[in-house]
């Protein structure tokens, strides 16, 4: 089985056309109840609203069981409501159904480690090893049993709930919640309805092919109107899995990922939790960072992927980091990254200082940033391409430090991202332009 569909998110991929069929997820299955479980242990299930979870949650039950393990099927959950009850119903691990912000047709599976984190490489491969390996269930005796959670929901809810300080509501406040017709359809709602808000839900009728479908944190155009038609305060976007977020203020202007993890960085400044600096990635606006330098917040950046956030977290022994697509992790909070804790976050902070949303925003300058996509025919080394190489140095000589240049290699498809951010937008996207028509020169 090839590291890319198994590694870091977990096998994902189209239903039928990667190895994601129902007799793999079995021997899936089957693997993972022999590595990460023990007999008399505990696997717990959650998926996302996607139809073919359904299917895989069945699949997976079948291949756990057949390895001696028990299982806990979680129903409809947001993976960091299964990364959290992973660790409180003391799971060997925990499995999530889900293929996040993509479209209904994907689907694929990741892994929790006891402790509501992501499994270690050596873990994952001999997960990968123990596939190949027959399977043997022909004692009856040692077969795990399936048993179906159900207040998970429940527990999830008031663990969201108890993450602002204790006492605080959301009286007061309108709030509309887009659920991308996602794993947060219920449980979203719910959470903003109990702390006392009034909540409008829009994304919330998930049908198994609608999920991500023209709503949730990748298409917000929707929620940017019903915040305006309902004059509401702020309005929430979450995507498919549940741990992405991205705002709307009461203006209807989106708040993206870098702009958020400024609100609660600042506030937990305020609150004396903040606990060091701050992790960001290469995609992290320059805005973001020069912020953080007036507020005497450290900084740093990881590659891009919440698994490089995480890693970076941990050596800095930090509890706050996230990526601009609204991907935030606040550690002292969950074990990986969760939109509704993170609005809840927002909210809080928006409450304690009396204070809109985009006021909150008001300090923290977002640089023009252009990203260009060259698609290649075939892979380009771009430390040894000098035309490119001269073309970056020039530019970052003339953005000197109010800017910054960064090209990467695409990891799922032919693509070289030309990145370029800077206080000008005209000279952004010139010096963009410039570095694309030379990388595309090359092929």
């Amino acid at each position: 089985m090839s590291r890319k569909y198994f590694g870091t998110d977990g096998i994902r991929g189209k239903v039928g056309k990667f190895p994601i069929t129902p007799d793999f997820v079995l021997r899936l299955g089957y693997a993972v109840g022999k590595v990460l479980g023990e007999e008399g242990g505990s696997v717990v299930i959650g998926k996302d609203a996607r139809i073919s979870g359904y299917m895989f949650e069945s699949v997976l039950e079948a291949g756990l069981t057949a390895a001696g393990v028990n299982v806990v099927l979680l129903g409809v959950m947001p993976t960091p409501g299964i990364a959290y009850l992973t660790r409180t119903l003391h799971a060997n691990a925990g499995i999530v159904i889900s293929a996040s912000h993509n479209p209904y047709y994907d689907n694929g599976i990741k892994f929790f480690s006891a402790d509501g984190t992501k499994l270690a490489d050596e873990v994952e491969l001999e997960i990968e090893r123990m596939l190949d390996q027959p399977m043997d269930c022909n004692d009856s005796s040692h077969l795990g049993k399936a048993v179906r959670m159900d207040d998970a929901d429940g527990r999830y809810i008031e663990f969201c709930k108890h993450t602002i300080p204790t006492g605080m509501n959301l009286a007061g406040l309108k709030i509309v919640v887009d659920c991308a017709n996602g794993a947060t359809y219920d449980v979203a709602p719910k959470i903003f309805t109990e702390l006392r808000a009034d909540v409008i839900a829009i994304g919330n009728e998930p049908n198994g092919i609608n999920i991500n479908e023209d709503c949730g944190s990748t298409q917000p155009a929707q929620l940017q109107q019903a915040v305006k038609t309902h004059q509401a305060d702020v309005g929430i976007a979450l995507d498919g899995d549940g741990d992405r977020l991205i705002m709307v203020d009461r203006h209807g202007n989106l708040v993206d990922g870098d702009e958020l993890l400024y609100v609660i960085a600042m506030a937990a400044k305020v609150n004396q939790t903040l606990n060091g600096g701050v992790v960001g990635t290469l995609m992290t606006n320059l805005g973001l960072e020069h912020a953080f330098e007036r507020a005497d917040i450290p900084f740093t950046r990881a590659k891009v992927g919440d698994r490089y956030v995480m890693e970076q977290l941990i050596a800095n022994d930090w509890n706050l980091g996230g990526e601009s697509s609204g991907h935030l992790i606040c550690l002292d909070k969950n074990t990986t990254g969760d939109g509704c804790v993170a609005a809840l976050q927002v909210l809080a902070a928006m409450i304690s200082q009396d204070k809109q949303l985009h006021e909150l925003v008001a300090d923290m300058s977002k640089y023009p940033q252009i990203m260009l996509n060259v698609r290649l025919e075939e892979k380009l080394d771009l430390c040894a391409c000098q035309p490119v190489q001269k073309a970056v140095q020039q530019a970052e000589k003339e953005l000197a430090d109010t800017g910054r240049v960064l090209l990467r290699a695409s990891g799922t498809e032919p693509v070289i991202r030309v990145m370029v951010e800077g206080q000008d937008a005209g000279q952004v996207e010139r010096l963009a332009k410039n570095i694309a028509d030379e990388v595309a020169a090359q092929v």
